[in-house]
């Protein structure tokens, strides 16, 4: 049965121009896969990481940040269509908020371009920006990039397109068919495809040979990692390969992977909550016994990462994590599919010296729900000339939207039509129910929205309290 499912998904790759590379380490995949590996990381196989290096508030001299900067580069992950969010296309092409120079609404896109374009400015420096696209994302999102010729860099590509696989069948491990849509019968294998798309592009080498040593790779919905020329100084100054960043866990970070070391040989491993046992739930979600956790930005030596891929005959070996799923995430009638998938920090095992380093709160900003995206949206956050979004109470209100009501953009756009209420001064929104909100509406304290029917808040409401209707 394996040998068909692998031969029958091999052939698809390579009718796809997949690369025989990518092909192989599929097969690696599929291997474990068949073998009924889970890539579940028990709790009683690791310690946790209480103690990290520290990078908030240095200053080190601007001549070393802008030497640092010249020699790296920074790459978007920009492979997410925000299918959760009832969307179709990029999500970094979704409007985030209005801003300079013109009150415009931007997009993830074009606050990236403005950060981009702002550091280059104030450093005199020209670091490359490039996108790891999917299939799906590619055409999009370059052709919104056309706004902004001068963020390519002669020689190098603005983006770059990760691998395809095929969706695997649960009942039999072969490639599964779904003619209502033949586009959904294929995925890309999680952020981690990045090394292994970078070293059969070419780019890792070219990018070495024009002279850049480090990379700075994070989310494109994630606007807090910025382009940061004190995090570069330090990571240059650091003497590490690899150095991914961490925060301090809150209540609210409960379900965000983090760093451990294992047992077995010492190494520091990244777990995320799909590698974790059901049993062992009540650990991984205890923000003091797993103080930090991973943002999904990361700092690498070049040079370091191709010595590890090239030891792995081009495979970077990360674990697998096997991600069910329907084969068309709309319709929960269709069949169970597994998307083997690999995580980026995952890397972080294959490097001997790797050091995370704990940063600011505020480089860790994405956006994965409406919650998040209305937060943002709101006066809650200013966005400046630098293109850094800024906190303006001393805490970010929590947001909680009736996921009935709220969860798909097109919903949540037509009960928000006038944009977000005014947060600044809640410390909670929890709306329950079916509530459409009018205009220039503010809310003050802890808010909790209950509604049996359907409700519209006035133009010009202010809220203090609980409202039930």
């Amino acid at each position: 049965m394996s040998d068909k499912g692998l031969e029958a998904a091999a052939v698809r790759m390579r009718a796809a121009g997949m690369p025989e590379l990518f092909i192989r380490v599929f097969g690696e995949y599929y291997r474990q896969l068949e073998e009924g590996s889970t890539g579940l990381i028990p709790e009683h196989s690791i310690q946790p990481v209480t103690a990290v290096a520290d990078a908030r508030g240095i200053e080190p001299p601007v001549s070393e940040q802008a030497e640092a900067l010249r020699h790296t580069v920074f790459i978007k992950l920009n492979g997410g269509l925000g299918t959760s969010m009832g969307m179709d296309r990029a999500k970094s092409l979704l409007p985030v908020r209005t801003g300079p120079p013109d009150g415009a609404m931007l997009s993830f896109l074009d606050i990236i371009a403005g950060q981009m374009r702002h550091v280059r400015s104030a450093f005199g420096v020209r670091m490359p920006l490039i996108f790891m696209d999917s299939f799906r994302t590619q055409r999009d999102t370059l052709a919104a990039l056309a706004a902004y010729p001068d963020l390519v860099q002669e020689g190098l590509p603005l983006d770059f397109v990760q691998h395809q696989e095929p969706k695997l069948r649960v009942d039999n491990l072969e490639p599964v068919d779904w003619p209502e849509d033949p586009s959904l019968e294929w995925c890309p294998p999680g952020h981690g495809d990045i090394y292994v798309s970078l070293l059969d592009t070419g780019l890792l080498d070219t990018l070495i040979e024009r002279g850049y040593r480090y990379a700075c790779t994070s989310n494109a919905d994630n606007l807090g990692a910025a382009p940061d020329g004190r995090i570069a100084a330090w990571f240059a100054a650091s003497g590490a390969p690899y150095a991914p960043e961490v925060c301090e866990r809150t209540p609210a970070d409960r379900k965000g992977g983090h760093l451990a070391r294992r047992i077995s040989d010492g190494r520091i491993v990244l777990r995320d909550t799909a590698q974790t046992p059901a049993d062992d739930m009540k650990w991984f979600t205890d923000e003091t016994r797993h103080p930090f956790f991973h943002t999904n930005n990361l700092w690498f030596d070049l040079r370091a990462l191709r010595e590890v891929l090239n030891e792995g005959g081009g495979m970077a070996g990360l674990p697998l994590i096997r991600n069910q799923k329907t084969v068309d995430p709309s319709n929960p009638d269709s069949p169970q599919v597994y998307q083997i998938e690999c995580a980026l920090g995952a890397i972080v095992e294959r490097f001997d010296g790797a050091l995370p380093v704990l940063v600011d709160r505020s480089r860790f900003l994405p956006v994965k729900t409406t919650d998040d995206l209305l937060l943002l949206r709101s006066d809650a956050y200013e966005l400046g000339e630098d293109f850094q979004l800024r906190l303006v109470p001393q805490a970010a209100p929590l947001v909680e939207l009736d996921s009935r009501y709220y969860k798909r953009m097109a919903d949540f756009d037509a009960r928000f039509p006038h944009g977000a209420p005014s947060l600044r001064e809640a410390t909670r929104l929890a709306v329950t129910g079916d509530w459409t909100f009018g205009s220039e509406v503010h809310l003050r304290g802890d808010v909790e929205l209950v509604a049996r029917d359907p409700q519209t808040i006035a133009d010009g409401t202010v809220l203090d309290a609980g409202v039930e209707a």
